[in-house]
């Protein structure tokens, strides 16, 4: 059985509200969505949270190299479609479009064999512990506070929220909105926060020195992940583990963050870091260093991968992405005492497209 042919689209799904980090707002999300047809007829599902810029390199640059690949040979095509974007650069948009695309195959791998894609890939676990993810600066303190507090009343007890609003520029407003949150869900949950790259590393430092006392235990990118040595210094200085890795675009980035020392947490998110097959990898060179490793958003995919990889802490259950896979998927998994289970009976990634509904945000 061979690869065919891709099928692209794109959708546009507004968000619920106004949502914003420390260093960009926005008021929707695109969804790149790839299925890769078999010569048997057989589908495979992949996606990324990209632009649809990924949906035309995919047309572009990545169906013809695909076209009569070995459905089981997923990473050849892998290989295949790295080395074929090498003069119009990888990172970014072209390493979103090898993450659905890779998804893809893989889904359509699993599909063909009648396995969930974590059975074909040899599980070590059978769920994953999730953190709730969204607390927007946008949020007024009350609906932080609710979002936040409503995932530790369903037993989901490590909640983030983002902080460095305006670009840092109200860092004692961030210190009592986390404040805020942690009287309101209590003692014996794990706070974590997100800046985004979003403060100087003298502003992230004080900051942690601030909310330290409050049981705040992640602080992710205080400052750019492409700072790795202010990273680093942070890594040294503050009283709290240190994360960030959402950007690598591939795992040797991954690499070259753990060879600098600079977290404590590495992530690393299938639809950016070249699909699963990237993902795979980024979380073998994590064992190796022996630095506990997460999984940024794309909850649905990672609850697949994350049962596989040799150690895992937990992955990020982000709002916009939890509920954009409810809208637009058949099968996406819900929470159980805070861990995410794929249906071992529902092969691949277990998820199928509602085109019916999916229909009206379609922008590709």
């Amino acid at each position: 059985m061979k690869v065919e042919r891709l099928e692209t689209s794109a959708y546009t799904i507004p968000t619920s509200q106004p949502e914003a980090d420390g260093t960009i707002a926005w008021d929707s999300t695109t969804v790149v969505v790839v299925e890769a047809v078999a010569s048997s007829g057989q589908r495979g599902l992949g996606l990324s949270y990209a632009s649809k810029a990924a949906g035309v390199l995919i047309e572009e640059e990545l169906s013809h190299v695909l076209t009569g690949q070995p459905v089981e040979d997923v990473r050849s095509s892998w290989q295949a479609m790295v080395d074929a974007v090498r003069n119009i650069g990888r990172p970014g948009i072209a390493s979103t479009a090898i993450s659905a695309v890779d998804i893809a195959l893989w889904d359509l791998k699993a599909r063909a064999a009648g396995l969930p894609l974590f059975k074909l890939l040899g599980p070590v676990r059978e769920q994953v512990p999730i953190y709730g993810s969204g607390g927007f600066t946008t949020y007024s303190e009350r609906e932080l506070i609710e979002q936040l507090g409503g995932w530790v009343a369903q037993g989901i007890t490590r909640v983030k929220m983002k902080i460095a609003k305006d670009w840092g520029a109200r860092a004692e407003e961030d210190i009592a909105r986390i404040k805020a949150v942690r009287r309101a869900i209590g003692p014996g949950s794990e706070l974590f926060v997100d800046a985004n790259g979003g403060y100087t590393a003298k502003q992230a430092l004080y900051v942690a020195s601030q909310v330290a006392a409050d049981g705040v235990t992640y602080f992710e990118e205080p400052v750019s992940s492409d700072r790795l040595d202010q990273l680093a210094l942070l890594r040294r200085a503050a009283p709290m583990d240190i994360a960030a890795g959402e950007y690598a675009y591939d795992p040797w980035y991954i690499r070259d963050m753990l060879a600098a020392g600079a977290v404590d947490i590495i992530q690393a998110d299938v639809t950016r870091c070249l699909g699963i097959s990237g993902w795979l990898q980024a979380a073998q060179i994590a064992s190796g260093f022996g630095v506990p490793f997460s999984a940024h958003c794309a909850p649905t995919i990672h609850a697949q991968v994350g049962c596989v990889v040799p150690q895992i802490s937990h992955l990020e259950y982000f709002w916009d992405h939890s509920r954009i896979d409810s809208l637009m998927f058949d099968g996406a998994p819900r929470p159980v005492d805070g861990c995410l289970r794929p249906d071992p009976g529902r092969p691949g990634l277990g998820i199928d497209l509602k085109r019916a509904d999916a229909e009206q945000w379609r922008v590709m």
